[in-house]
């Protein structure tokens, strides 16, 4: 018993030489975090939600601290959440726009010649027609036909 009570107060010292060898810097900042978390959670919602502004707030706040306090502090999100809250608007903004499946569409000029000649010429396959659609220089396979 005596012991036990001996050692948590060892660590407790400990705890507060640490805090002495901190910048107040980090002591704000650290107080900054942990108030934040604290608005969020006086929200009243059962699961805490973070707005744009709040991750935004929070993640400004923790780049202040090192990365060892980090493991230190009782957050409500982790680290690693955070760092992927740094990393989504970076993906936005440098991801090309996808195109839709598929070939791109020919021009409806070309469909409608190609209608045109199918239904002025019955005795004409798929291929003499791509063969005609050449001469002009219309580059369209066979198969599209």
């Amino acid at each position: 018993m005596t012991f036990r009570l001996v050692y948590r107060f060892g660590c407790l010292l400990l705890g507060r030489l640490r805090l002495l060898a901190r910048s107040s810097a980090a002591k704000d900042a650290e107080i900054l975090v942990l108030r934040h978390q604290l608005a969020v959670l006086q929200r009243g919602s059962p699961k805490p939600a973070f707005t744009r502004g709040d991750r935004a707030v929070l993640a400004a706040l923790l780049r202040l601290l090192s990365k060892r306090h980090h493991s230190s502090l009782k957050l409500l999100a982790t680290p690693r959440t955070v760092l992927r809250w740094h990393a989504r608007p970076v993906a936005k903004k440098w991801t090309y726009p996808h195109r839709g499946p598929g070939r791109p569409a020919k021009p409806e000029a070309l469909r409608a010649l190609v209608l045109r000649l199918a239904c002025e010429n019955d005795g004409w396959g798929y291929r003499r027609i791509h063969g005609e659609l050449l001469n002009p220089g219309w580059k369209i396979a066979a198969s599209t036909v």
